[in-house]
């Protein structure tokens, strides 16, 4: 099962520095425990404050010396500047092949897509993504989610490419894997959790459980 923590560092209690300083923690902490890929999503700093975070983010990954690749949510020009391993775009961002083509020499250069229908899959896939996050799967914070009939209709499209998202938990996370996805993403899932025991739980053979005919 792929992992996938997204960020959002106004979670944490306490001022702007203290959020900050939080978030690393929580960064490196996921990186420690086998955390697939991180993607920061900090979306209402500035270029220049984003850009000062993501460098300490990647230092936050680096220093851990696990395989965790750590994604800038929309901002190539920031995922570059900083030397982080991919990007991961929005619907309405620019396509993954003009993403790739700006990245030129960048090997193992990482894009995610934001996707809604299996419509955006196949074209997130066509334009070379290497994965795409379909979401919103469950329902969350009252508002309705696709359902799992949707993600598996989303995953038949292209087969271990889509990660699920949006009311992800560790109760239902492996109902995700048996409709098709390659594996889960989350926010709240990753930041309000000790993040080895729930990794160890996800990637246990009682958690991820055989799609069945």
């Amino acid at each position: 099962m792929l992992l996938c923590y997204i960020t959002d560092r106004r979670q944490f209690p306490g001022n702007g520095a203290e959020q900050s300083r939080r978030l690393l923690g929580k960064i490196a902490e996921a990186a420690a425990a086998g955390v697939d890929t991180i993607q920061l999503r900090e979306r209402d700093l500035s270029g220049r404050e984003l850009e000062r975070l993501a460098h300490e983010a990647v230092a936050a990954v680096r220093f851990a010396g696990a395989a965790t690749r750590l994604l800038i949510n929309s901002r190539l020009d920031i995922a570059l500047a900083c030397q982080a391993d991919g990007v991961h775009l929005r619907s309405d961002d620019i396509l993954a092949s003009d993403a790739r083509a700006i990245a030129g020499a960048r090997e193992n250069f990482i894009v995610g897509v934001s996707c809604h229908t299996p419509d955006e899959v196949q074209s997130a896939r066509t334009h070379g993504a290497d994965f795409a996050v379909f979401a919103p799967v469950f329902e969350k914070e009252g508002r309705p989610g696709s359902g799992l009939a949707a993600l598996r209709e989303a995953c038949a499209v292209v087969p271990k490419f889509v990660i699920a998202l949006g009311g992800v938990t560790a109760g239902n996370a492996a109902s995700c894997v048996q409709a098709g996805a390659a594996g889960v993403a989350g926010i709240r899932l990753f930041q309000h959790s000790d993040v080895a025991g729930l990794v160890k739980s996800l990637r246990s053979p009682e958690t991820v459980i055989p799609k069945t005919k």
